[in-house]
């Protein structure tokens, strides 16, 4: 195994970051920087990894130091691999984090080899990301007792009738990756359908609805049954596309003991959020398991326990201890921001695949 190098040395520690999106459904990218940053303060330098030109972390300057384009997860295994290959000689990472659903399995392959060149990484196994996927939630919830809502993983249209039949109105129609909509009737459950359809492709899930308060809570698991950072998040204000726009960190002793309970049924390694629905007589409902840091992720660095710069010891086997209290009542409010560039920026982007 590579020698994890020192912080005192004149190299700043170098982390690549993929997920520097920043739209109306974020991704984690930019949360997870300002979390570094906190954390390790200005010895360190962030590479971005990113899929698309307009990936707006790309152009932030005072956040990501440089930037290089990856290829696409449909690319496949080989693919990112040379191409993590000739950014390394350049840039001598130190950890990699990655931050999108579907990049995952190729990361998890390379994680060996990567770890060859001198990257380290601290991300779940195959069977892991395979347990919490969307399609197989609900056997894992039996399968562990927790409690999951009732769902039916269709592959055409058609199947939407006897979805409604069974679960009712209104009803979750959830792509494979990323996004839902809460539908009203059967029209609405055939357009959500080939929305998602077109986007994401099959097989499309559809989902008993549960009435109640909207948590995340953001966990962070050592890999051997423990979950060693918790902290539980209430919706404020939520977009049309069921993303939080606004949250607050809430004390609540179930909650946590949730997120302990699938670290450690799971044996989760590496960041996670569970997507939990509270009922008013106090059940909670895993709704979705989301198998890396989410986008509000800034806010637990904010609350007392900096996840993202825990992950990065634990990646590097530095000695760590678990979390044992943090500040309820920490909001966070999302804002947009226009930031302006070069469009010569954009070009270098595009033409070189580096800025």
């Amino acid at each position: 195994m590579n020698a994890s190098p020192d912080l005192n040395q004149a190299k700043p520690l170098t982390i690549a970051v993929t997920g520097l999106n920043a739209n109306d459904n974020p991704g984690p990218g930019l949360a997870v920087i300002r979390a570094l940053r906190d954390g390790f303060g200005e010895n360190l330098r962030i590479i971005g990894l990113a899929y698309e030109t307009l990936e707006p972390a790309i152009y932030m300057h005072n956040q990501v130091d440089k930037t290089y384009r990856i290829p696409y997860p449909t690319a496949g295994v080989n693919a990112l691999k040379e191409r993590l290959k000739h950014i390394q000689a350049i840039e001598q990472i130190d950890v990699l984090i990655p931050n999108f659903d579907a990049e995952l399995f190729n990361f998890i392959k390379l994680e060996k080899d990567l770890l060859g060149i001198g990257i380290h990484s601290f991300l779940p196994t195959h069977k892991q990301l395979e347990q919490r996927d969307k399609v197989n939630l609900s056997a894992f919830g039996k399968q562990n007792n927790f409690n999951v809502p009732a769902d039916e993983v269709i592959f055409s249209a058609s199947e939407i009738d006897v979805s409604t039949e069974r679960f009712g109105f209104p009803l979750m129609v959830k792509g494979k990756f990323y996004e839902a909509y809460t539908v009203t009737n059967l029209a609405d459950a055939h357009i959500a359908f080939y929305k998602l359809q077109a986007k994401w492709g099959l097989p499309i899930i559809v989902q008993k609805f549960i009435k109640g308060i909207e948590i995340n809570i953001a966990g962070l698991g050592d890999g051997k049954g423990n979950a060693i950072s918790v902290i539980p998040m209430r919706k404020l204000y939520i977009t049309e596309k069921g993303k939080a726009w606004a949250g607050i960190t809430i004390e609540d002793k179930k909650l946590i003991e949730l997120a302990k309970d699938f670290a450690k049924a799971t044996n989760w390694k590496g960041g996670f959020e569970l997507e939990v629905m509270k009922e008013d007589n106090g059940d909670l409902y895993i709704m979705e398991v989301n198998p890396r840091f989410p986008a509000w992720v800034y806010l637990t660095a904010a609350a007392g326990q900096n996840q993202p710069k825990v992950l990065v010891d634990l990646a590097m086997n530095r000695p760590i201890e678990e979390f044992e209290s943090y500040k309820a009542g920490k909001m966070f409010v999302r804002y947009a921001w226009d930031n302006i560039v070069d469009v010569e920026e954009f070009q270098k982007l595009s033409a070189f695949g580096e800025l």
